[in-house]
């Protein structure tokens, strides 16, 4: 049987290892970020069960699964409250509550041996309802720390920092980088906005979506709109619409 570990702390994932070896599990491939595990998905056939904690060094584990198709079972290992773990009892065989209880872990394999007869059927994680949950919870709400970008065989991991701001250019949405290069998202601005972190990122317009850390200087505009310049975006004026001028003013600070 092939188990596989993803969690970023190694010391936690050995431990983990220990215990399910206990049980006559073998987890013999332990991954410990987002980039390493989506490497290792497009290399290795479907392990036979997922062992998965939530937040990883770089960024949530659901973008694995956003990126790659998953069907394993997953458990979820976490050390969110009992609330937001509502969702995930929902969406997966079951959740440990971090420290790990070793009859906690029993209970769950033993579930997951249950459904063996059907593992036939691919797993279905509703990731935005698990999202929803972790903010309606008491864990602090976690933003978008990168995107991963599909270019013809390839992923293209873009990190949150190298990106001077999002637009929308005909009905698709797209992000521009400090190395001037634009990629296209599966995504809208309406959903970004709700994706991305509010002190580091602003909606200046329908059109524009601009990270604080790229405005190079702001100019005074007609009709008393600001104009915002970025270092290497240039295709068009990133403009401040009248009626968010005063906020965007706040939000700068």
């Amino acid at each position: 049987m092939n188990v596989i570990i993803i969690e970023d702390e190694k010391p936690a994932a050995r431990l983990l290892q220990r215990k399910l070896q206990k049980l006559g599990l073998e987890a013999t491939t332990m991954l410990h970020s987002v980039e390493e595990s989506l490497e290792w998905f497009g290399n290795n056939p479907q392990p036979d069960l997922i062992f998965l904690d939530i937040q990883l060094s770089d960024g949530l584990s659901f973008e694995i699964f956003e990126a790659t198709s998953i069907t394993s079972p997953v458990i979820f290992t976490t050390a969110y409250d009992e609330y937001a773990l509502r969702a995930f009892k929902l969406n997966s065989i079951d959740y440990l509550l971090k420290p790990i209880d070793e009859e906690d872990l029993e209970v769950a394999v033993n579930k997951y041996k249950e459904r063996l007869p059907k593992q036939q059927e691919p797993v279905s994680l509703d990731f935005d309802q698990i999202k929803r949950m972790l903010a309606g919870g008491t864990a602090e709400k976690v933003y978008k720390k990168r995107f991963t970008i599909k270019m013809g065989q390839h992923l293209k991991m873009v990190n949150i920092e190298d990106i001077e701001c999002f637009y929308s250019e005909n009905k698709g949405t797209y992000a521009h980088t400090t190395d001037n290069r634009d990629y296209l998202l599966e995504t809208t601005l309406e959903q970004l906005e709700t994706e991305l972190d509010p002190k580091q990122f602003y909606r200046v317009s329908r059109k524009f979506i601009v990270s604080v850390n790229a405005i190079k200087d702001i100019l005074v505009y007609t009709n008393s709109r600001l104009k915002a310049v970025l270092p290497t975006y240039k295709d068009d004026e990133v403009i401040v619409s009248r009626e968010r001028v005063n906020d965007f003013k706040d939000w700068l600070g």
